[in-house]
């Protein structure tokens, strides 16, 4: 089993438990309990930063439209945007279909939570700023924009499920060996491996704390793999990294969503 630390809805502290992702059950207090005896809260305190173009498979699907104007080459720092608080979301509630929307894409990726300050780290120490890792569902309405994602695609309330705990970074052995699969339904409609980064974590926290401080609390995304599925309503959605757990949603229409969201 592994240390790890999740919140419980209600309870304002994160608290310390050892989990089994394999099994998605934990223990806490000497009981062991199922992934669904309880209602998970979101188990991060900080900002949400994510990474485009950051997986082989995406650039090289881009092809020659990286080299388009305005920006004529591929991009040679990492290209990042914030996924703000209004889109937290935890494990187990709604993803909100928007209003005139038929379909959302389920973002897979590895969320790294900051345990100290992290300001123009170097590759080789870079890990030693990470406290752990979790599942995040980096949710978005299909778009075409490369390196500039418009707010109104990856913003909106609850488009970011993040949990349902957050796995110590000593219990992880290789950050950049990490199976990714996303279930819709129960059918398996994606897999890849944090293998495929073109910044492997350590590089990428180096290359963003160049230019910008990470604080404790904080999470960096690195990244969504190529071809996310896309999901409708009434889809339950599982998101399974290996050795990190397991996060399940389904999508739900807007209206339901916003009357269990401003409760």
């Amino acid at each position: 089993m592994n240390n790890a630390k999740l919140k419980v809805l209600g309870v304002p502290e994160l608290l310390s438990v050892r989990v089994n992702t394999a099994k998605d059950c934990f223990v806490i207090d000497d009981d062991e309990l199922s992934i669904s005896d309880i209602q998970f809260d979101t188990p991060i305190t900080g900002a949400v930063f994510g990474t485009l173009v950051n997986f082989k498979g995406v650039l090289k699907g881009l092809a020659d439209a990286v080299n388009d104007k305005p920006y004529l080459s591929p991009p040679v720092a990492p290209v990042l945007y914030i996924k703000p608080a209004n889109t937290f979301n935890r494990y187990g509630a709604g993803i909100p279909l928007p209003e005139g929307i038929t379909k959302l894409e389920m973002g897979a990726t590895l969320g790294l939570v900051i345990g100290k300050k992290a300001t123009a780290v170097k590759e080789e120490t870079a890990l030693d700023y990470v406290a752990g890792y979790t599942v995040v569902n980096d949710v978005s309405v299909p778009h075409d924009s490369i390196y500039r994602p418009a707010v109104q695609h990856k913003s909106r309330d609850g488009f970011c499920p993040i949990g349902p705990w957050i796995i110590d970074h000593k219990d992880v052995d290789n950050p950049d060996d990490l199976t990714i699969r996303v279930y819709i339904n129960d059918e398996l409609r994606q897999e890849n491996s944090t293998r495929n980064l073109i910044r492997p974590v350590a590089r990428l926290l180096a290359d963003v704390t160049e230019f910008m401080t990470l604080s404790p609390g904080d999470v960096l995304l690195v990244g969504v793999p190529e071809e996310a599925p896309q999901a409708t309503l009434g889809d339950k959605v599982r998101i399974e990294i290996a050795g990190i757990g397991t996060l399940e949603n389904v999508i739900v229409d807007d209206k339901t969503f916003m009357r269990r969201w401003t409760k």
